[in-house]
């Protein structure tokens, strides 16, 4: 079991990170939401050193992965098996341009549940997952031991 400290910082890491995400969405009233974020969280304060929390698998693999859904739904097809294909490519293009990031996996899932459209690539993916880039950052690094990022490209 990890120490409560350790859980403690990974608990208020986690809380401000969702608090940012959640108070700029109610804020601003707009989609800064994506239910993948929660696992993004997960990954970038209980597993920061690994490579799927590095900036550039977090932000390029919710890119990647939203486009993906976007171009299925809206050039292919809004049906059940071009949602399919939107998955296996987006996690083979995350594979294939070391952006792997598995909450991200999810994006094309949640594009062909909420029928987004071509700005959902903006926001809230890319203002999204730059913002829990940015809290990670900052938090992270207020522990002596962590260091946050490992590399950035």
């Amino acid at each position: 079991m990890a120490p409560l400290k350790q859980i403690g910082f990974v608990w208020l890491g986690a809380f401000l990170a969702a608090a940012v995400i959640g108070f700029l969405a109610f804020v601003t009233e707009q989609p800064l939401i994506l239910g993948s974020f929660g696992a993004s969280i997960f990954v970038l304060f209980i597993l920061p050193d690994t490579p799927f929390a590095q900036p550039r698998n977090v932000i390029g693999g919710h890119l990647i992965s939203t486009l993906s859904g976007l171009v299925f739904f809206h050039l292919i097809s809004p049906d059940w098996w071009s949602m399919a294909l939107a998955l296996a490519t987006a996690l083979s293009l995350m594979q294939l341009l070391r952006v792997a990031h598995p909450p991200a996996g999810s994006n094309p899932f949640i594009v062909f549940l909420a029928a987004a459209n071509w700005d959902f690539l903006i926001m809230p993916t890319l203002i999204g997952a730059v913002l829990l880039v940015l809290v990670a950052l900052f938090y992270n690094n207020l522990s002596k031991e962590r260091s946050y990022p490992k590399y950035w490209f």
